[in-house]
């Protein structure tokens, strides 16, 4: 996996925006203006949400990711070599969950994901 192969997949899942909001190349892909996927500067991987701490340690503990530095407990970070199938499922989990916290008007202005 790459910045490149992970910015891909986020800019398919409906509504998905990428911004820069800190500034020196940050890749951080939003949904309603909630970030769901960010790639630091360094680029050594991505920090996405999981749905809640209990989750996010389960998959620290199994080797698939390591605690996100600077985000709540329940975001992780999976590193570039993650399977690809695993990274893919972790994206769109993270989106879905954000997806989901968003009002229902906001939800309706969205294309439904296939």
């Amino acid at each position: 996996m790459s910045r490149e192969t992970v910015n891909a997949i986020c800019a398919e899942l409906p509504g998905a925006e990428l911004s820069d909001p800190w500034g020196g190349g940050h890749d951080a892909w939003k949904v309603g203006d909630k970030m769901f996927a960010c790639i630091g500067t360094v680029g050594d991987g991505v920090s996405v949400k999981t749905p809640d701490i209990e989750t996010a340690q389960m998959l620290i503990d199994a080797g698939i990711a390591t605690k996100a530095p600077y985000f709540h407990r329940s975001w992780i970070r999976l590193s570039w070599d993650t399977d690809a199938e695993e990274m893919r499922h972790r994206l769109t989990v993270s989106y879905d969950l954000v997806r989901a916290s968003l009002t229902k008007k906001l939800q309706a202005t969205l294309s439904p994901r296939s």
